[in-house]
């Protein structure tokens, strides 16, 4: 059986770094591929007044091969949210997601990360939901590592 509908899913972390260092990994887009592993190569395609990535092309791997998709970024709510969403993708019909970063009380920060993902080819659900749950561990898990080095 195959599912079309897109996956949500949602991933806590706690951080040992402040919020603004948390933050400032997470905005500096250009800098993803020195740390998470599933994005090869980005290109800044615009930029806003304070010369934020706004609207960002991918290549990453994903399923066993490799994928391109363009991402709109919305620092709407900055610093607490970093939210994004896709432009066009080769094998995503959706892709929309948010980091949240709170203070942790103790000199740390607590993340929440959201993501919906709607594949344009049909999947098992099984398989879609084990690729959703790499794309969320390593995407958190290398933000953790990035801040706390």
């Amino acid at each position: 059986m195959t599912d079309m509908a897109a996956e949500t899913a949602t991933e806590h972390i706690t951080i040992a770094a402040p919020p603004d260092r948390v933050w400032e990994i997470a905005a500096d887009i250009e800098r993803y591929p020195e740390w998470a592993k599933d994005i090869k190569d980005v290109v800044v395609r615009s930029r806003d007044e304070q010369r934020r990535p706004t609207e960002v092309e991918f290549r990453a791997s994903a399923l066993g091969r490799s994928t391109h998709y363009t991402l709109a970024y919305d620092y709407s709510n900055a610093p607490t949210t970093l939210a994004w969403t896709m432009v066009k993708g080769d094998i995503q019909r959706r892709i929309e997601g948010t980091y949240t970063f709170k203070p942790d009380g103790s000199g740390g920060t607590d993340v929440q990360y959201d993501l919906v993902i709607e594949l344009a080819a049909p999947l098992p659900g099984f398989v879609k939901r084990r690729a959703e749950v790499r794309i969320l561990n390593n995407s958190i898990r290398e933000l953790k590592a990035r801040a706390e080095s």
